[in-house]
Order: C-alpha cells, then structure tokens, then sequence
C-alpha cells in the first residue's frame, strides 16, 4: 500500500518529469494548447492526468472581487527570498527558472521551498473576467510534496526589472536551440529575487490545481492583488523562445465548483485592530 508521504512524492517526481519532457524529445506523453493535445483533451491523453478532465477543485478560475472573502486569519505572504543561484530552460510549454532550495515562502505555518518560476501568455487567472498580458507562478513544495504557488499579473507598462537579470540567458538559450532543449538548463548565476517579494500587502487565496498536467490538486494558490509591468519586448522575449502553438500557454479558466476566493488584505486588517 502506498503511504501518503509516497504518494506525494510521485506527484512531485511526475511533475518534475513533465518540466523537462522536451519539445526536441519526442518520448512521453505531450500536451499542448490547442488542436487534439489541448485542453480539452488532457484528461485523455494519459491515465495520469485523469483529474485535467474530472477534477472539482481546478485552476485557473476568474477571480470577482466582491465575491472574494475577507479572511482576518490570514497572514502576510512571508517570502523568504535571498539572492541565489538559478539555472533557465526550455520546458517546450513555458520558459523557467530553476532554483537550489535557498528560497522559501511560509503559507499557514509551514515552509515552501521555492523550486521553480514560469511564465504564461495572456495570464491564466482573470480579474472580474479581465485577462492580463503575462503571469507569473512561483511554485513552491514541502519535503512531503504539498505545493503553493504565488502567481503575479502583469500588464504592459514599464520594464520588469526582475527580467533584465535574464536578458543575456534568454538570448543564449534561444541561441543553442534544441541542444540547449535536451535537458541542459543554462546556468544564470546569482539572481537578485528583491522585486519578486514585493505586493504581499493584499492577495487572493483559494485551493486549486496545477494549471498545466497532471492537473494535481489541493495546491494552495497565492494571487497578488497588485498588478506589476513589464514591456512588450519582454513578453515577447519569454515567448520567443517557444513553439509556436506553445507562445499562447495558458489554460481556459474553470468552474469554481463552490470554492471560497480568500482576501488579505493589510489595510483592512489595520482598520479593524484601532
């Protein structure tokens, strides 16, 4: 029998697998964002993404503000986010950075180590049904395999400056191309992680799923409230990287089934203390 402390473990390795399941590699199971390997059709395309298609507690999901739930029992975001090494790759699916276990964020209590960061195009998650110009997802897991992302919209506006570290590195893995696809990430050196703990100060909360197969739920998602810029140039250098039918990687939203949308909200909770 299969104890939990397993189970969460090859959900984690599965996942992991999928991160590095190349687009210049054909073995394994592909996915994508349209035609016969897209959304619609994930739950079928291998016994192990069966919850992509039965799943109830699902993501991404539109988020209505006045729906949401002001919860006084929620702490700020602790984003524990040092300077530390990072190495970038091709994922086929999205483009993403890869981290040493030296960051971590603490949600209810308990550690996350931060393993990896992603973007998709237009974003997945939607405020009161607008859709953004780009997400991005910092997935965190515990030593057990339970997982917390903290998701950040972007709109088009001024430079990200967290995106200059990586300019060279983007570049270069556009360069190599499918050598660089085959599973050798490009090592980035020391990222500075400052810009990427800033607006905590009001988020959104709700318990979904992976957006992307195996669709894994009970993944505990972080929202920040405040939407941050990046240039279209930007954008466009994230997606260039990617396949075609890749460059437009986000999910259509799904039903909330009856979930409760979270609210922190540092301000509100000031009020209430005087």
């Amino acid at each position: 029998m299969v104890t939990a402390k397993k189970s969460a473990f090859c959900i984690v390795l599965l996942y992991a697998c999928f991160l590095v399941n190349h687009a210049c590699d054909h073995d394994g199971v592909r996915f994508g964002y349209s035609g016969s390997i897209g959304p619609n059709y994930w739950g079928r395309l291998s016994p192990n993404f069966t919850l992509c298609s039965k799943g109830i507690s699902q993501s991404p999901i539109d988020i209505v503000k006045d729906e949401a739930v002001y919860n006084p029992q929620l702490e700020p975001l602790e984003r524990n986010y040092t300077a530390t090494n990072a190495t970038i790759v091709d994922n086929v699916f999205n483009i993403a950075l890869r981290y040493n276990d030296t960051a971590e964020t603490v949600v209810g209590g308990i550690k996350y180590k931060l393993k990896q960061l992603h973007w998709h195009s237009p974003s997945e998650h939607t405020i009161n049904g607008q859709r953004f110009a780009m997400e991005l997802h910092m997935v965190h897991f515990t030593e057990d395999g339970n997982i917390t992302v903290v998701a950040v919209l972007y709109r088009y506006g001024k430079p990200d400056p967290f995106l200059f570290q990586i300019k060279d590195q983007l570049a270069e893995l556009h360069a190599e191309g499918c050598k660089a696809e085959k599973g050798n990430p490009l090592p980035v050196g020391v990222v500075n992680m400052t810009e990427l703990k800033q607006g905590a100060d009001r988020y959104y909360r709700y318990v979904g799923s992976l957006s992307a197969p195996p669709c894994t739920e009970n993944v505990i998602w972080n929202i920040l409230a405040e939407v941050r810029e990046m240039t279209k140039e930007q954008a466009d250098d994230l997606m260039a990287l990617l396949e075609g039918s890749y460059r437009h990687n986000s999910r259509p939203l799904q039903p909330l089934n009856g979930r409760t949308v979270q609210l922190y909200d540092r301000s509100l909770k000031i009020r209430k203390m005087l």
